[in-house]
């Protein structure tokens, strides 16, 4: 126990980042590759409730400006974030609002197989298409009501600068003035610098935690280089 430095509740998660745990999820049974939409196909389960008091707790974190735009990644790969994601934007979509679910891991994209719709065109083909491009083209419907998707599409030689730039900017603008929640699924943090440089760009950051996985260090470097760059990391999903 004394060499085990991995976090394993919110009181070290607050200890270590200072931050609040908005939400504790139980780990998803089989969830492996095959990634489980369990707000969407066992809405009573006590996970789906996990992620509806997620929900709450985003939407009481910063009430005197409303986040529209959320970013959710965490300090490592294998943690929970793409699950995390794809669940947050249901429960979200269930509410009534219009989500849109954008996936910019242009590394390991993931969402398009977990939704099961094509990958040929997404957020990268439509930063390339120029400033006036039509998103709703690139805006491709789910099962579930009210939460549409955009994937990674091809992946890039320079993911980095594709996030990183105007026209990037000019996208999630225009996103938050077609849907009321825009979630983006981002690479770890501690790996590439994707999800800080796109920190800056959005209203807050989530980032997600594995209990028992994520070491002490890890969370603690990856709240301050989202910080660095300007992000608001508004708390932790564990």
């Amino acid at each position: 126990e004394y060499l085990d430095d991995t976090v394993k509740s919110p009181d070290d998660v607050t200890r270590i980042s200072g931050l609040s745990t908005l939400g504790a999820i139980a780990r998803l049974k089989d969830a492996g590759s095959q990634r489980q939409l369990i707000a969407w196909s066992h809405t009573k389960a006590p996970e789906s409730e996990a992620y509806r008091t997620l929900r709450t707790n985003i939407q009481f974190s910063s009430v005197d400006k409303p986040i529209r735009t959320l970013i959710v990644t965490s300090s490592g790969p294998s943690e929970g974030k793409s699950t995390t994601s794809a669940n947050l934007a249901i429960v979200m979509a269930q509410t009534g609002q219009k989500v849109v679910l954008v996936d910019t891991d242009l590394r390991r994209p993931v969402l398009h197989k977990t939704f099961g719709v094509p990958n040929n065109v997404g957020i990268t083909t439509a930063l390339l298409a120029g400033d006036d491009v039509d998103l709703q083209a690139y805006l491709q419907p789910t099962e579930v009501d009210n939460l549409a998707i955009i994937t990674s599409g091809p992946i890039p030689p320079n993911p980095s600068e594709l996030l990183g730039s105007q026209r990037m900017k000019h996208i999630v603008q225009r996103l938050s003035e077609v849907a009321d929640m825009v979630i983006f699924d981002t690479p770890p943090v501690l790996v590439v610098t994707d999800a800080a440089v796109l920190g800056r760009q959005v209203d807050g950051v989530l980032l997600v935690a594995d209990a028992g996985g994520t070491r002490e260090q890890a969370l603690a470097q990856a709240v301050a280089e989202l910080r660095k760059t300007g992000g608001n990391v508004i708390g932790v999903a564990m």
